[in-house]
């Protein structure tokens, strides 16, 4: 389905039954919705789960930039308005926990519980982000995608077919969708904000993550008292090398604490 936010429609899949439990999934820089297809298999079939993809990536709107991580969480708030989703767990991914984070800062009444994967108060510098928007404006996401494919995946998993796919989702995101959002994570940094949150929490880290390392992902943890999990053999995308460990952690997450 498509919901509108503002001057953006945005692609959504809405999956489980009504009037059960929801979780909200918000992907990363350069993927959509279906970063989430092999952890969604894996999930309890009593969960209403709601993925989406996020201005300027998959089926969404590619809408002018800068983007900000207040737009871009504000779309997320404008999905659970039109479909009536309260209570809500928001898992996040790398850009998509920082979209959670501001989330929960902003509509503590719709938010029941976090899970903050491979992601961060603030991720990297503006200095940083600058240097890599001069790179993609100079020569386009392929030509950075080697390193950035080295960051997200295990050498193991990288060597194997499988990466081929997401090296075809990546290189196809629109450049000026994955720009402006990187100008979100530029200006980005909630750390604050992020020691207000007072939902149950968990935060996941591949220990092999080259973007967001576990001590980064570790120290936000700290902020939001949030429960820290490491991902053996993974990179910055456990919920694809490592779908199974993902869902064990977030499916005890759910019946332990957040929808008590």
């Amino acid at each position: 389905m498509m919901i509108r936010s503002g001057d953006a429609v945005l692609h959504v899949r809405d999956e489980g039954p009504r009037g059960s439990p929801v979780v909200l999934f918000a992907n990363s820089l350069g993927t959509d919705l279906r970063v989430f297809d092999a952890l969604f298999a894996r999930l309890p079939r009593d969960l209403r789960v709601v993925r989406y993809d996020k201005r300027g990536h998959g089926l969404s709107d590619l809408t002018p930039g800068p983007y900000t991580i207040d737009m871009l969480s504000d779309d997320a708030i404008a999905i659970c308005e039109a479909l009536d989703l309260r209570d809500v767990t928001f898992v996040g991914l790398s850009i998509g926990g920082l979209i959670a984070q501001s989330f929960a800062i902003k509509r503590p009444d719709l938010t029941r519980a976090l899970v903050l994967m491979d992601t961060a108060a603030k991720i990297g510098t503006a200095e940083t982000w600058g240097e890599r928007i001069a790179a993609l404006s100079g020569g386009g996401i392929a030509s950075i995608s080697d390193s950035i494919l080295s960051r997200w995946f295990a050498p193991a998993f990288l060597a194997g077919p499988e990466a081929s796919q997401w090296r075809n989702m990546l290189e196809r995101t629109p450049l000026e969708g994955y720009i402006a959002c990187c100008e979100a994570l530029a200006a980005a940094d909630l750390t604050d904000g992020c020691a207000r949150i007072n939902c149950p929490a968990i935060a996941i880290a591949g220990a092999l993550d080259g973007a967001t390392p576990p001590a980064l992902v570790a120290e936000t943890a700290r902020l939001c008292n949030a429960a820290f999990h490491v991902i053996e053999d993974a990179g910055h995308l456990p919920c694809v090398e490592k779908p199974d460990a993902v869902a064990a952690l977030i499916t005890d997450f759910l019946k332990k604490g957040s929808h008590d």
